[in-house]
């Protein structure tokens, strides 16, 4: 189990021989419980541009210890990086020059972000600019110590740094709800819905339904979702019915007991709705299941089964939402994918084929909701620990664990917390994304 190899290497002999050894030795990621601050600081901000006047404004009004020199500083809490000016790569040089040093005093858990524009620019030089910076950020994660993650956040040109969506990223990924998130890219791509009025109650007053809610990740999402403020309801399966109670009793969600691939779950999802008089602005497809076999042995059943639930009734309860009058106001739809989905993975021909399109399904359907004021983005869990995962024999369920940057599984909370993030106002900014929740797992991007 994971908590015996990280007890082992965390002990006095365990450190030694992993030392002498070369074993991986896992950070203690802090989660948000453990820091509920917004930013570890100090935070060091550097750039020459408006910009980053812009973000040091902003991390100041949320009271943090702003500096724009490192050189002072014992440890570092976090590095936010400038860039949105940049017009060739000869520029990046002078403005990351203190970031070597800086780099070295991050304190545990710390983070890098960067903050430049999408590369889409016709002009060579600007785009080559812009495009170095994905190397640039997904070799800092790669090459962070002690839990430190580092993470870009790609603003298109028409959309200013003040926004809400900028906003938003930049605060979640500050955050120790982006814990297991290291490597990636965020693109804002619109100004985003507006700031909620309390963060850390970014979901209240809104309307959120999680399928597969009953246990594992689903459930993680239902408390996290109810954290945050919103209105929970719940669903799944009949023959989940007692877990499903017991969550409703303990987070006062609203249980859904149905079968999603049903022909009709859709108008029965809107008719439940409408019977209670809400209205859904966040919902949340997660349900989905496993029947791995290598393909050559692949039966038409296991095939179609994963498909029918993991994709192809996501499809159908999605028409029949949009065509009633039960999507609320600033709408966010996020879908769970994988990583399997990503780079593929071996007997599971099936449930890469579904994930890939939830990642299609999102990227097309999240411009139709932008006109309409809201969004569809999916989230890709690398592995994380789960009862499913828990079954993968043991020398396995290692490597797996091993194989991202952070060295370790990743947690359900992790995933609820990056669902959570994608259904509030500022992500109204993301169009059809796929976000990973991997650790930078060492496959696909």
């Amino acid at each position: 189990m994971k908590l015996d190899y990280l007890s082992f290497v965390r002990s006095g002999p365990g450190k030694f021989i992993a030392k002498k050894t070369g074993l991986p030795e896992p950070a203690d990621l802090p989660r948000f419980k453990d820091r509920p601050q917004p930013i570890l600081g100090p935070v060091l901000v550097l750039g020459n541009s408006q910009g980053t006047e812009d973000i040091a404004n902003q991390l100041l009004a949320w009271d943090g210890d702003v500096r724009r020199h490192g050189d002072e500083l014992d440890k570092i809490g976090s590095i936010i990086v400038v860039l949105d000016d940049i017009v060739e790569p000869g520029q990046t040089g002078p403005i990351i020059a203190e970031l070597p040093a800086a780099f070295k005093k991050m304190k545990k858990g710390g983070r890098v972000i960067t903050v430049s524009r999408t590369p889409l620019e016709d002009d060579p030089a600007v785009n080559a600019a812009r495009a170095g910076l994905e190397g640039f950020i997904r070799t800092l994660a790669k090459e962070a110590r002690y839990g430190t993650t580092a993470n870009g956040i790609l603003v298109d040109d028409d959309v200013e740094l003040t926004s809400s969506s900028v906003i938003g990223a930049l605060r979640f990924l500050l955050t120790a709800k982006s814990a297991f998130i290291t490597g990636q890219t965020l693109r804002v791509s619109a100004e985003g819905g507006g700031i909620p009025t309390l963060w850390e109650q970014h979901l209240s007053g809104r309307v959120a339904l999680v399928t597969g809610a009953a246990r594992g990740i689903g459930a993680a999402i239902a408390r996290t979702l109810h954290r945050d403020g919103a209105k929970v309801i719940i669903l799944d399966v009949p023959a989940a019915g007692s877990a499903l109670t017991d969550l409703a009793n303990e987070i006062g969600a609203i249980p859904l007991q149905m079968d999603i691939t049903a022909d009709n779950a859709g108008e029965r999802i809107v008719e439940e709705l409408a019977k209670r008089d809400l209205k859904v602005n966040v919902f949340v497809h997660n349900a989905g299941i496993t029947r791995d076999k290598y393909y050559v042995n692949m039966s038409e059943d296991r095939w179609n089964s994963v498909i029918d639930v993991n994709i192809a009734a996501q499809l159908r309860i999605n028409n029949a939402l949009l065509a009633s009058d039960r999507i609320g106001d600033q709408f966010r739809l996020v879908s769970l994918a994988s990583t399997s989905g990503v780079a593929g993975n071996a007997g599971q021909a099936n449930y890469a084929y579904s994930k890939s399109a939830v990642m299609g399904m999102v990227a097309a359907l999240g411009p139709i909701l932008a006109e309409r004021g809201g969004t569809a983005n999916a989230v890709a869990p690398g592995f994380i620990e789960t009862e499913m995962t828990g079954k993968i024999p043991a020398v396995q369920r290692e490597v797996f664990r091993r194989s991202n940057s952070l060295k370790q599984g990743g947690l359900p909370l992790d995933v609820a917390e990056t669902v959570s993030f994608l259904g509030s106002l500022p992500a109204g900014g993301y169009v059809g994304q796929t976000l990973r929740v991997c650790g930078q797992n060492l496959v696909g991007r």
